[in-house]
């Protein structure tokens, strides 16, 4: 655990002190290890999607019908299938306070970011990018992925108020 936390801390640094260096448009391209909805690994380099924002690990979202799927293990299984094996290249727009690069990626051409978001896999993070504004409200109006019900926001659930649902079925969407 201390050897991935320090691996990290070294990988900011060298990041933070070349980026002046690489300047912004620091890419990294390979194939990507998806660790989750909008994580991926490639080359041993952990990369956070930029502007986004997925379902954690055993998080839940509530189907229409009233039952609960498990979408975080969903949103990882469409990016792997999107993915599949294919070379992704990402350009950095931040490092984040874990040490990971922050990037837009994009496969054969195509924003695998606004791709997430777009077939309800993932939401806009506006909190840090209102980029992918238009594809969660898209998504939101044809009840895709983890708008098919009702779920709890990711950084909700983060903090730990995962009894509060977003009700994507109620007046105002």
């Amino acid at each position: 655990m201390q050897e991935n936390w320090l691996r990290a801390a070294l990988i900011a640094a060298i990041l933070l002190i070349a980026g002046p260096i690489w300047g912004e448009d620091f890419r990294i391209t390979g194939i990507a290890k998806v660790i989750d909805g909008d994580t991926i690994e490639i080359r041993g380099v952990r990369i956070r999607l930029f502007g986004i924002d997925a379902p954690e690990g055993a998080q839940d979202c509530g189907r229409a019908d009233g039952t609960r799927w498990n979408c975080a293990q969903q949103a990882t299984s469409a990016l792997e299938n999107y993915l599949r094996a294919r070379p992704v290249v990402c350009v950095r727009r931040d490092v984040d306070r874990y040490g990971r690069l922050v990037c837009q990626c994009t496969v054969s051409g195509v924003d695998v970011n606004a791709w997430l978001v777009r077939n309800g896999w993932a939401v806009a993070y506006t909190l840090y990018s209102r980029d992918y504004v238009r594809e969660e409200a898209e998504a939101r109006a044809a009840r895709r992925g983890i708008w098919s019900g009702d779920l709890v926001m990711p950084w909700e659930w983060r903090r730990g108020q995962r009894p509060l649902r977003t009700n994507v079925h109620s007046g105002g969407d």
